[in-house]
């Protein structure tokens, strides 16, 4: 009889397709089964919380796997870390924890929360490099607060979604969008903070890309009101790259 174990896990999504195991190229979910199985012997499914795309990073993302070997989680998690660590995968097991046979990290989540990071400055960037998206102007805080709102609560975000979304519905509900600013070192960062229970695919950087289009200027807040209405794709004027979006965290009952 195998035992469920919930895992917690931080990665850098640079190197990867995705979570996703894919035939193209490398995922983390492929490189947290290939640990588990050179530890086990056991070919075993890990299933997360949010399947993020190529380039996407996470600081919390919650997954759990079923295996057979009797093994204490924190033996299971230094010798994933250590697995990892040898095939040079930047992923780390933060944190390994027996779990029910009835949770799933995916179908028992229920909200997800995402932070965007941009980093405004006119200088390239160097060690930040894949892990923000620079815009080389100030950015109005202000007046994407004012059209973040327009997002919040129950909609159909067809704007907002990708065109190969496979998403059942367009239809969902915003718990929260959050503009704040964050002084670091290296610059002047703005975060949006965004918590559903589930998104859709790119729904996140769509959001962003509009709310950067106002806080440069090329739009008014009202016209992001205008474009959630339209229910077009097309009505999006700048989808924002992966590079600055983080899965941060997994939500439980």
């Amino acid at each position: 009889m195998s035992q469920r174990f919930r895992l917690t896990l931080e990665y850098d999504g640079r190197p990867f397709m995705g979570w996703q195991r894919q035939a193209h190229g490398p995922s983390v979910q492929q490189a947290l089964e290939t640990a588990i199985f050179e530890i086990t012997g056991e070919d075993v499914a890990v299933h997360a919380a949010g399947r993020t795309d190529a380039g996407v990073h996470a600081r919390a993302m919650t997954a759990h796997a079923d295996i057979a070997k009797a093994i204490a989680p924190f033996r299971l998690m230094e010798a994933m870390n250590a697995r990892l660590r040898m095939a040079g995968a930047a992923v780390a097991v933060l944190d390994c924890v027996p779990a029910p046979p009835d949770f799933h990290a995916r179908f028992s989540c229920i909200g997800r929360s995402y932070t965007y990071r941009i980093l405004c400055r006119r200088a390239p960037l160097t060690h930040q490099q894949g892990l923000v998206w620079r815009r080389p102007k100030p950015l109005d805080i202000e007046a994407m607060r004012a059209a973040a709102q327009h997002l919040v609560g129950r909609h159909d975000f067809t704007t907002f979604r990708h065109v190969h979304c496979q998403a059942a519905s367009p239809v969902k509900t915003l718990d929260r969008l959050d503009v704040v600013e964050a002084e670091a070192d290296w610059g002047r960062e703005v975060h949006v903070h965004a918590a559903a229970r589930s998104f859709l695919h790119h729904q996140v950087r769509s959001m962003v890309g509009a709310l950067v289009m106002v806080g440069e200027g090329h739009s008014m807040p009202d016209a992001v009101k205008a474009a959630l209405e339209a229910r077009d794709r097309a009505r999006l004027r700048l989808n924002a790259p992966p590079d600055g979006l983080w899965f941060t965290g997994a939500h439980y009952g």
